[in-house]
């Protein structure tokens, strides 16, 4: 249990905020987003954190997702639920079709591979104007509802969108703690000696890679049934640096590091405001001086600080019967 006690207090934080906090525009607004974004970074923290294989094209499987809901449910009136299920079924057989050739690449070749098949799904979503609506994009998406619960206000967004990224957090975190996951760790460390172990290499990075896809379509979903727009800008490539960002910058290989990156880069940009022109400026310098001084990441430095400054302050003393 002590290994899910943060789970627990940031459950209990999350949940509550909105009920301290009821009309606040960060929580209810942009708290949506930083918890969409939870979501696609906790999957890609898996896939690159602890599996070792990066992604330059994990927006395109958000992308999908959410133009799979949007296409569904405009175009051939299907139920939002059914929707976004078959949205996830069909990222599930493309990210295995594609998983099993690029997956073989490593390094940068890996890297291009997975820019190049990003670069492909948004030229798609641009074209096929008759399909997606090209470039102005699919409107008039029907909201989501659960058990007739209309989802459609802010803060009911704001529960769905955290119970939905707490239990991806969750399901993270005890997979990690699995056989599996000591499988997925035995692959980043060193895939020679995994395979040495018996640990098939292969099968154990398209599994990650498609777990992480199927998360990014069901978080793909939810956005286009929140926003009730979707449009090519909103998957791009510049969006895929986005996520990797928020994974190394929170700190590579921790779940609550992706936690910690995907908020703060949500929320970054809204305080940054106060900046006007010099917002972008001052975001890269931040992230500039972190990456240098903290290539860690934040989180995993923060804690490291923290624990030195526990043992500095608050040392261990010996029992009396000790000390000599």
């Amino acid at each position: 249990m002590k290994r899910l006690s943060g789970f627990y207090l940031l459950s209990l934080v999350a949940l509550i905020l909105p009920q301290i906090f009821p009309d606040n525009y960060y929580l209810t607004v942009v708290g949506v987003f930083a918890t969409l974004h939870i979501i696609l970074a906790v999957g890609l923290n898996l896939l690159m954190g602890y599996c070792g294989q990066i992604s330059l094209g994990h927006a395109a499987f958000f992308g999908l997702g959410a133009y799979s809901s949007a296409i569904l449910t405009t175009r051939y009136q299907l139920d939002p639920w059914l929707a976004m299920i078959s949205g996830m079924v069909l990222v599930f057989i493309i990210a295995n079709l594609i998983a099993r050739p690029i997956l073989k690449l490593k390094g940068h070749y890996l890297a291009m591979a997975t820019l190049g098949f990003g670069i492909i799904v948004h030229i798609i979503f641009v074209q096929t104007e008759a399909l997606s609506g090209g470039p102005d994009g699919l409107g008039d998406i029907p909201t989501l509802s659960i058990a007739g619960w209309a989802v459609d206000s802010d803060i009911r967004w704001y529960y769905v969108t955290t119970i939905s990224a707490l239990g991806t957090i969750l399901l993270s975190l005890n997979l990690i703690a699995s056989r599996s996951g000591r499988a997925i760790r035995a692959v980043h460390g060193s895939e020679f000696a995994a395979q040495m172990m018996g640990i098939n290499s292969n099968k154990t990075k398209v599994m990650v890679f498609v777990f992480a896809a199927v998360l990014a379509s069901f978080a793909g979903s939810l956005f286009a049934y929140q926003q009730n727009f979707v449009s090519p800008d909103s998957f791009s490539f510049f969006f895929s640096i986005e996520l990797v960002t928020m994974v190394v910058l929170g700190g590579m290989a921790s779940t609550y590091g992706a936690v910690f990156g995907a908020i703060l880069l949500t929320f970054l940009p809204e305080l940054l405001i106060v900046f006007e022109d010099y917002e972008m400026l001052v975001y890269g310098a931040i992230l500039m001086l972190v990456m240098i001084f903290m290539p860690q990441g934040l989180f995993i430095s923060l804690g490291h600080q923290l624990t030195q400054l526990k043992k500095n302050y608050w040392p261990n003393k010996k029992p009396a019967g000790d000390q000599q």
